[in-house]
């Protein structure tokens, strides 16, 4: 039996490419941080395109986040940045399997991680880093992230955002989702 030309080949065109669909899982893993200021998320993902992981930046598990110090200044110890765990952390620490199931594997996340945060990722045998924003590019922790990444050999790449498409979700009971191109 000969299939028709005509009945294959007529697949949607605008679906979501890899690297939207996994920047879009950690844009959303995000969304579960308390922080008032900074939400960020992560998923990690194999070189065969298995989400393995998820992570966003909070407080330490069992650590009530209601006496969570969510301040950005002030006297360090009141803090939020002697507390909580940053996204990277959270998905490496979440992840349930082989720790070598990691190695080769790639991130995704909002914010170009901190040097504390590149060391685990090294560790952790991940090769790529993608990355939304880079707001902190030029200080201390991110010159150190940077070197370090690239004296180990891991990729890190900004996501090209100008294709994108737009993906709404909303909270409602009946949940939308929408794509649309920029």
């Amino acid at each position: 039996m000969k299939l028709d030309k005509k009945i294959l080949g007529n697949k949607r065109k605008d679906y979501l490419s890899w690297d939207e669909f996994f920047m879009g899982i950690a844009k959303l893993s995000a969304g579960r941080s308390k922080d008032p200021n900074t939400n960020v998320g992560a998923c990690i993902v194999s070189e065969d395109n298995r989400i393995l992981s998820i992570g966003y930046n909070g407080a330490p598990n069992n650590f009530n986040d209601d006496e969570f110090p969510w301040e950005r200044e002030g006297i360090p110890t009141e803090t939020k940045y002697m507390y909580v765990c940053h996204a990277e952390a959270n998905a490496i620490n979440n992840y349930l399997g082989s720790r070598k199931d990691l190695r080769g594997a790639r991130i995704y996340v909002d914010l170009f991680p901190c040097n504390e945060c590149a060391k685990g990722i090294i560790q952790a045998g991940i090769k790529e880093v993608i990355y939304l924003s880079d707001k902190y590019d030029g200080t201390d922790a991110n010159l150190v992230a940077k070197h370090l990444f690239d004296a180990c050999g891991v990729k890190y790449t900004k996501m090209d955002t100008s294709k994108m498409k737009d993906i709404r979700l909303s909270l409602q009971p009946d949940v939308k989702i929408s794509y649309i191109e920029k």
